[in-house]
């Protein structure tokens, strides 16, 4: 949703700064490993509960994934396993925050948040992987009221506020919402393409 209406005017911005630092040479695919190493870190800071460090590392990750793109596009280095790398770490990173705060939860016995968080984290993997199967079928689906970007912002804020409870209620209704809304706009669209169709 934001990454939809903010799209890539950033891009201007980002890559004459990146540029002054890397010239031409910048490799996008060192800015993806490096996002999901910043993700790492996050994780284990959020184990450790240093959650506001935690928060800044998710920050970073975020910027760095930022970066990747930009250098991708502007530099004329979009390949299809660059691609498909970012996709892959992408679901890594979430996932392994995401299991860093069930631990920690665990951990001190809170089997409330430990189900929350599970619920959290079903929602984050179905979502592009809706996406993906409609891809598969020639459907785009890039629609959502959370997509990754909503995602991240709302997780550095419960981190550094100290207040993920609230953000993991609300990542638990609008995730698996945001399924929802794809499968409908899937649904929509195949009937559309084929009529016929169940």
């Amino acid at each position: 949703m934001i990454g939809n209406r903010i799209g890539h005017q950033l891009d201007p911005f980002l890559h004459s700064l990146l540029k002054k630092v890397f010239g031409k040479y910048g490799n996008p695919n060192v800015f993806t490993w490096m996002g999901f190493f910043a993700t790492l870190l996050a994780s284990v800071l959020v184990l450790k509960g240093f959650w506001t460090l935690g928060g800044l590392a998710i920050i970073l990750s975020g910027l760095f994934d930022l970066f990747d793109g930009v250098v991708a596009r502007k530099n004329g280095k979009v390949t299809l396993f660059g691609g498909f790398l970012d996709s892959v770490l992408d679901r890594y990173s979430d996932l392994l925050l995401l299991m860093a705060f069930l631990i920690y939860y665990l951990e001190r016995g809170e089997s409330s948040h430990v189900i929350l968080t599970s619920f959290v984290s079903l929602g984050v993997a179905l979502i592009p992987y809706v996406r993906a199967r409609a891809e598969a079928a020639q459907i785009s689906c890039k629609i959502g009221l959370m997509e990754r970007a909503e995602r991240i912002i709302l997780l550095t804020l419960g981190t550094l506020l100290h207040l993920m409870v609230p953000v993991l209620w609300v990542l638990a209704v609008l995730t698996h919402f945001t399924v929802l809304q794809r499968i409908y706009h899937v649904w929509k669209k195949s009937k559309t393409l084929n009529p016929g169709g169940g």
